[in-house]
């Protein structure tokens, strides 16, 4: 199961992710009259989700067909030759179509040009049972807050669908903001390369860097997402599962906007990008200073250890952050104050645990927060009001989903409504009150 090692502390592991492959291009092809919009969405949902609960052609038969009567030799060479002119005629427009501007990798499914972002026209018969998947999502205009509204509501009303998920603590919240987080926290403002635009975590090496491990989960789950609304790009899918996750479990509305483009391997980012739990406080200003963030925004961001725990498969640490994994609170701020916390006897890695119940941990970098003067005093200020952390950590977090991506890429997103501007997306309960 996943480890979630979040803003504070990404966390090494030994084991190496799986990695997702993009899908291949499907060409469909269809008149307007056998286009049918697909159903929206039919499940009932639960009433509100934030609790505190806590991927040959056969060979011929032997002698094969008889040789060619005379004067049929030359025919048949020239159908022969005229089959192949046609077949790499559409070969070359298929892998070289100037729509595409890249040779036929990367493409999802209805024709959707990943690498750039444009918008698939995927064909569907809602009515076939798909291998008893939910059909492809069919979009003949360009995207509208309300068909990304409808990618968010396929995410949430997943986020508990497996009781049994991470030792029974039952939801995917927690490695959601994870996958968010390392997918945008590469970022390096120096060379202005990594960052959220690209998902190159579909790709090795980057999907087997120690610090990504169990984050196949992560993808796995939003894969099949992805199979269900095959025109969004996996960039714009995996940030916006972020603030699904983060809504969804109690926390601020976090901005989002759509425009992120994915990318090839060879645009993978380097490892050691990410931050490793047992360093102190020079090492987090090294990480976060070179993606664009200060002390606050550093602090802020950390809030998120209030989120999911650590797993000894993965990180070598163990354990969560809160008593309360699943909801997204200014605990773990407050925690960090209110408990004794003493090094961990144990043949594992330094960390800390809670004197009182030995059943919550802190890293080195967690503890970073309180002894360094210029972290203490955001770290109390957010302890202290729950509001102001909100209000802080959802600039920040949009701003992390944001790293990397040119503005233009916003301003030129396929969306009918005015370009760039940032949304806000309901959460389940809230559609449910009306």
């Amino acid at each position: 199961m996943a480890a979630v090692s979040s803003f504070g502390a990404s966390l090494r592991a030994a084991g190496a992710g799986a990695r997702i492959a993009p899908l291949t291009t499907s060409s469909t092809t269809s008149s307007s009259s056998s286009t049918l919009s697909a159903a929206r969405r039919l499940n009932t949902r639960t009433q509100s989700r934030v609790s505190i609960r806590t991927y040959a052609a056969d060979s011929p038969t032997p002698g094969g067909s008889p040789p060619p009567t005379p004067g049929q030799s030359t025919a048949t060479t020239k159908v022969l030759f005229a089959s192949v002119a046609v077949v790499i005629a559409a070969g070359t427009f298929f892998f070289l179509s100037p729509s595409k501007n890249v040779l036929g990798v990367g493409y999802g499914e209805g024709e959707s040009n990943k690498l750039h972002g444009t918008k698939a026209r995927v064909t569907a018969d809602a009515n076939s049972s798909n291998g008893g998947k939910k059909a492809p999502r069919v979009l003949s205009a360009p995207a509208t807050q309300k068909d990304y509204q409808e990618v968010y509501n396929a995410i949430a009303d997943k986020l508990e669908s497996d009781p049994s998920y991470d030792n029974g603590q039952g939801h995917f919240g927690p490695v959601l903001v994870r996958l968010a987080w390392h997918a945008s926290g590469t970022y390096d403002k120096n060379t202005k390369s990594g960052g959220s635009n690209g998902a190159t975590m579909r790709f090795a090496p980057e999907s087997d860097h120690g610090a990504n491990a169990g984050l196949m989960v992560a993808r796995k789950y939003m894969e099949e997402i992805h199979e269900e609304f095959p025109w969004i790009t996996y960039s714009d899918l995996w940030t916006l599962g972020g603030v699904v996750a983060v809504q969804e479990m109690g926390g601020p509305v976090v901005p989002w906007r759509p425009g992120r483009q994915d990318a090839l391997a060879e645009n993978c980012t380097p490892d050691g990008r990410l931050p490793d739990g047992d360093k102190g406080p020079d090492h987090i200003r090294f990480i976060f200073n070179r993606m664009g963030f200060n002390d606050q925004e550093i602090v802020a961001l950390s809030g998120a250890h209030a989120l999911g725990r650590c797993h000894t498969d993965r990180s070598g640490f163990d354990g969560p952050w809160t008593f309360s994994p699943t909801s997204f609170t200014n605990a773990y701020f407050q925690l960090l104050f209110d408990s004794k916390w003493n090094l961990r006897k144990w043949e594992g890695p330094i960390q800390y645990q809670d004197k009182e119940t030995s059943s919550l941990m802190m890293l080195t970098t967690d503890m970073a927060l309180v002894q360094d003067k210029k972290f203490r005093k955001y770290a109390e200020l957010y302890a202290k009001s729950e509001d102001k952390f909100f209000e802080d950590f959802s600039a920040a977090f949009n701003k992390l989903l944001e790293l990397g991506v040119p503005e233009e890429n916003f301003k030129k997103a396929e969306v009918s409504e005015e370009k760039g501007r940032k949304w806000s997306f309901k959460t389940l309960a809230a559609q449910e009150e009306k």
